[in-house]
């Protein structure tokens, strides 16, 4: 039977509804070949990738009980998202403040701006600023290079103080006293990553927002992100990312996997080798207060226990990168208990890491997800 007869015996209005089926068919195909068409990672049971849900859920239970209060919670391994969990009201599709696990993206932004030659670590400073630079400016402020910001070692003694509303600005940056001889002296300071996307605007000429958008966010799939600017100009860079815990998760794939996503590389792998190695030594710090404090800083990353890696931020938001397990966490919170949180994740489910697919677990599942499904936020403790 010829095409064109089969066609016409169809009839008007059903060759009508054919093409129409046809166009959306190939306008799907089109489409689903864009960037930003279909960006959700893939999804597995835990036990195909090694992990019993067991686990999992003994993890989501005493977080729980013992950290107020979780938003959510991602668990990444071998690629694909094993388990994901919101406490009510967060929800899947809900962005989240990052506060300080804004500084890694920033940084991200240094390293590509980096990669396209438009600035070098050893860049002095004052380079950027030459308008905004004190008069007579001491040497160790001179000295300071954008490395050193990298690594919150620009030689403060204090973090500059600042309004966190309206954001920190270059002037009171430079002009605040640079004690130490920059490179020697951690100190943990969000101006100086304020500063940091400062210097990727005059190198580039867009906000670290816009400069991301086509290099980071939009590869990842992360939809319409929110990053608010100073009066200056400059995206704050230091805090005030809000993206999805998804989102978070994919930023922590990216880093595990050197930089390359779906096959394409979209951050060089030296720079996420430097970026997330110990940089400096911050044992003697003001906030190593914990053990996972002290086990250095890289390129706005912390170092942790069992060769891991982390951005954070206030109030418990983590990306974690566990690279022996191939594995990311990510979670959302408003807690002051950051240390509880890493210390339930080395306790519950480091451990349960296999290098094996586990035998299916189908009621070890299902029981996972009744208890992911009945979780909700309590009061923050006092």
């Amino acid at each position: 039977m010829s095409w064109v007869p089969f066609w016409f015996s169809l009839g008007k209005a059903n060759l009508r509804q054919t093409f129409l089926w046809l166009a959306l068919l190939f306008a799907w195909g089109v489409l689903s070949t864009l960037p930003g068409a279909d960006f959700a990672l893939p999804r597995s049971t835990p036990e195909a990738q090694g992990i019993a849900s067991a686990a999992i859920r003994d993890f989501i239970e005493t977080a729980d009980r013992e950290i107020d209060t979780l938003h959510s919670f991602m668990l990444v391994r071998h690629g694909h998202v094993v388990a994901e969990a919101w406490w009510q009201p967060e929800s899947a599709d809900k962005r989240h403040v990052l506060w300080s696990l804004s500084k890694s993206f920033t940084a991200t932004a240094v390293g590509l701006a980096e990669a396209e030659a438009k600035l070098s670590l050893d860049d002095p400073v004052l380079k950027f600023f030459p308008a905004e630079a004190p008069a007579e400016p001491g040497p160790n402020l001179k000295a300071m290079r954008v490395r050193d910001l990298l690594t919150m070692s620009g030689g403060h003694e204090a973090e500059p103080k600042f309004d966190l509303a309206a954001g920190p600005t270059v002037k009171s940056f430079l002009a605040h006293p640079v004690t130490h001889e920059p490179g020697t002296w951690f100190r943990y300071n969000t101006p100086g990553t304020y500063m940091l996307s400062a210097i990727v605007t005059r190198a580039t000429g867009q906000t670290v927002l816009d400069y991301l958008r086509p290099r980071l966010f939009e590869p990842l799939g992360i939809e319409d992100p929110e990053w608010a600017a100073t009066s200056e100009g400059f995206t704050l860079g230091g805090y005030g990312l809000h993206v999805r815990t998804e989102d978070i998760a994919k930023f922590g794939l990216l880093y595990l996997q050197k930089g390359r996503w779906n096959g394409k590389a979209l951050l060089p792998e030296a720079w996420v080798e430097a970026a997330t190695a110990k940089q400096v030594d911050n044992s003697r710090a003001p906030s190593a207060r914990t053990v996972d404090w002290q086990q250095g800083y890289g390129y706005q990353f912390w170092r942790c226990q069992h060769d891991c890696y982390r951005g954070d931020g206030r109030d418990g938001q983590i990306c974690l990168v566990i690279p022996a397990h191939d594995a990311v966490v990510a979670i959302t919170a408003q807690t002051g208990q950051m240390q509880p949180q890493l210390d339930l994740i080395w306790k519950k489910l480091l451990p349960a890491f296999r290098p094996e697919p586990l035998p299916a677990d189908p009621a070890a599942v299902e029981a996972l997800r009744q208890s992911a499904a009945r979780l909700v936020a309590h009061p923050v403790r006092k």
